[in-house]
């Protein structure tokens, strides 16, 4: 198991309290719950299906990846991270993602 933590930009947080708000989507907020516990755990999941994404870039400049939050849906929703920035405090790293949207597939 990884030491990973999860950070949201302001966008992210705004994406998941409005799944969470609604209560017409609140099976998606649980599938994107299981989805933010998936990338805190096991980046290698095949159902998180993680890859780059090309098109978009981190705050920095960094490499943006894309996980499935669902498959074979119409309008399926995806989550968007970069790696970073890393915390170190005494010998134990930190690797943070830093969650930068919450949306259906572009």
């Amino acid at each position: 198991m990884s030491n990973r933590e999860l950070r949201f930009t302001p966008e992210a947080q705004r994406n998941l309290k409005e799944l969470e708000a609604s209560r017409a989507r609140q099976g998606l907020f649980k599938q994107v719950r299981k989805t933010l516990g998936l990338l805190e755990t096991n980046l290698r999941h095949p159902s998180l299906s993680t890859h780059l994404y090309h098109s978009l870039h981190g705050p920095n400049g960094e490499e943006i990846f894309e996980a499935y939050v669902q498959n074979r849906t119409p309008g399926a929703f995806r989550i968007f991270f970069c790696y970073g920035p890393d915390l170190i405090s005494g010998k134990k790293r930190t690797q943070v993602l830093t969650i930068v949207a919450i949306t259906a597939h572009p």
